[in-house]
Parts: structure tokens; C-alpha cells; sequence
């Protein structure tokens, strides 16, 4: 009989502070997170977190975006993620999160933000 089992990679605990007050670029260095350009297009669409098999957060996220778009989005993605305490969203912005294609209301596997 053939088990397989998923790698789970430690991840540092987060304050909110952290989450919003440090550099982007040093959060995705510090939790190994994989931010890449998404080739979804669709203007409501502002990106998606996913945990892979290897237990690696990525984040795809439209290009062409202005900078403090991609910072505000990334952030929040990692939020949900984590399952960090953040202040709501802007009204009409809403995440939706998905298991296996299905929207669900558990720990987020899949976040995808559409306003």
C-alpha cells in the first residue's frame, strides 16, 4: 500500500502590525510566498491566493496594475490566508473562498477577490 502525504511549511506568526506596516517584498521572502503575474483579465479580477501541494502560498495577480493595488490585494490575500485579524473590506469588495472548485466558508484554501 502507497501513502502520500503533503508537506506542510512552517510559516512565522504574523501581528496584523506586521502583516501591514512591513515591506511586501520582505513578507514574501519571509513566508515564502510565490507572487506571480496571473493571466486572468477580467477588470473585476484582483488576484488569487493558493496553497500548493508543497504547502507554498502563491499569490497570482493581474499585471499592469498600479503598484499600491498589487501591495493592498497582496496583503490582504495573505490575511486570509493566515487567518490574520483584519479590518473589513471596502463595501462592494468581497473574497470568495473555494475547495475543490466549491465556494466554502471554512480556512481558506483559494481567495479571490472581485469587486
Amino acid at each position: 500500500m502507497q501513502s502520500t502525504t503533503r508537506a506542510v511549511l512552517a510559516r512565522p506568526v504574523l501581528s496584523p502590525a506586521r502583516l501591514m506596516d512591513a515591506p511586501l517584498a520582505d513578507l514574501l521572502v519571509e513566508l515564502a510566498v510565490d507572487l506571480y503575474d496571473s493571466s486572468i483579465t477580467d477588470p473585476g479580477f484582483f488576484g488569487f491566493a493558493a496553497v500548493r501541494d508543497s504547502g507554498q502560498i502563491a499569490l497570482g495577480m493581474p499585471s499592469g496594475r498600479d503598484e499600491f493595488e498589487r501591495d493592498t490585494v497582496a496583503r490582504m490575500l495573505l490575511g486570509k490566508m493566515l487567518d490574520i485579524p483584519m479590518p473589513p473590506l471596502p463595501e462592494g469588495f468581497e473574497t470568495t473562498v473555494l475547495k475543490d472548485g466549491a465556494p466554502v466558508t471554512e480556512s481558506p484554501v483559494l481567495a479571490n477577490g472581485r469587486a
